[in-house]
């Protein structure tokens, strides 16, 4: 859980799950929640599909999903996985063979969906595959693709069919003396999908993967998934997470990331606290923020900066935050530092001089972590 003893009310308590492996990133159990997404190049352009996972790696993915539909793809993901910096799951639908071929190949996990992989007899094959390679499932549970059986008993998609299809695949994992499997109850609808998650949360110990599927764009995307995932992770359920836009995968990770830092969950880079701007301020605030974004995106140590517009709450933001500046007049403003008013700064050169304070500001707080590990052992 999450623990804050001077603020309790910020307390979440993380449901307890079992823990799994996916490659080499523990999920579940006390490990951290895991941010996840899905290359949309052709996974059998090697190079593209690599150089897109990195590029999600770098942005802070621990886990990325691929595609792989066809033998082609199955034969081009060796490469991928070889390449890759971080674990690979392949994606399965409908076809069977493509996810032993994927295991074959060496991806971390097998994402299989019950609506539409087939007869019990072909999943126990997939098991088998998964056993004999050392991959863990994900059994993918999407309210788009139920069982005709499922749809006839309970004439639509509801929490019920959907928590119903992942136990009885979760039956047949466990039959087959299964156990490393992770289970998603996605939709597109958020408060389908939340009613669903909480309903196999309550009914299996399983890690739990997060996702609003089908989420939509950038903005509308964001807006329905930071309302489902933050709603669930709230309340303690949630292991893994992707954020499911039409847009650039880097755009999934960091939508990811910053929902699970606004719950305290993650942290990972700069949290730049920063005011909508208004009349009072005393530079362009929105302006000045987006550069800063930019220009600190390489910063992967947790920290804090205010931006804020005018002295309104500028000074209360500030004494939260490791580096602050604070708008004032005549063309110049206020510099904090860990908290406290430390100098004034000309607003043509606070760009370059708050990405130099941050800069030195993570360097320390990296030293210190080092001292302190080295000091442990």
């Amino acid at each position: 859980m999450t623990h804050n003893p001077i603020r309790p009310w910020r307390d979440i308590e993380r449901r307890k799950s079992r823990q799994i492996m996916v490659g080499n990133v523990p999920v579940g159990g006390d490990a951290p929640i895991a941010v996840q997404t899905m290359t949309n190049t052709d996974t059998c352009d090697v190079a593209a599909t690599v150089a897109q996972v990195q590029a999600a790696a770098d942005a802070g993915a621990d886990i990325v999903r691929v595609s792989t539909p066809d033998e082609a793809s199955t034969k081009a993901l060796r490469d991928i996985v070889r390449e890759s910096p971080v674990p690979i799951v392949a994606d399965i639908h409908f076809h069977y063979k493509r996810a032993i071929e994927a295991a074959e190949a060496g991806a971390a996990c097998l994402r299989i969906n019950p609506g539409n992989i087939g007869s019990e007899e072909r999943v126990r094959e997939v098991i088998r595959a998964a056993k004999d390679h050392g991959c863990s499932i994900r059994i993918g549970v999407n309210a788009g693709s139920l069982e005709k059986h499922l749809l006839e008993k309970y004439g639509e998609p509801c929490p019920e069919a959907m928590v119903e299809s992942g136990l009885d695949h979760i039956r047949i994992l466990e039959d087959n003396d299964f156990h490393e499997y992770k289970i998603s109850v996605k939709a597109s609808d958020v408060f389908l999908a939340a009613a669903a998650y909480h309903g196999i949360a309550d009914a299996t110990d399983a890690p739990i993967h997060l996702g609003i599927t089908e989420a939509g764009g950038f903005v509308s995307g964001t807006i329905k998934s930071a309302v489902g995932l933050g709603n669930l992770l709230w309340a303690g359920i949630g292991d893994t997470i992707r954020v499911s836009l039409s847009a650039d995968p880097v755009e999934e990770v960091k939508v990811g990331f910053e929902i699970l830092k606004s719950l305290g969950l993650r942290h990972r880079g700069v949290n730049i606290i920063s005011c909508p701007s208004c009349a009072r301020q005393g530079f362009d605030v929105i302006k000045t923020v987006a550069i800063l974004e930019e220009r600190l995106a390489h910063i992967h140590t947790p920290m804090s900066l205010s931006i804020i517009g005018c002295v309104v709450n500028g000074p209360g933001e500030a004494l939260m935050t490791d580096v602050g500046f604070t708008g004032g007049g005549a063309g110049s403003g206020m510099v904090y530092v860990a908290g406290k008013q430390d100098h004034k700064q000309d607003n043509a050169g606070m760009v370059d001089h708050i990405v130099e304070l941050v800069e030195k500001r993570a360097a320390e707080i990296e030293a210190a972590a080092a001292a302190e590990s080295e000091a442990a052992e």
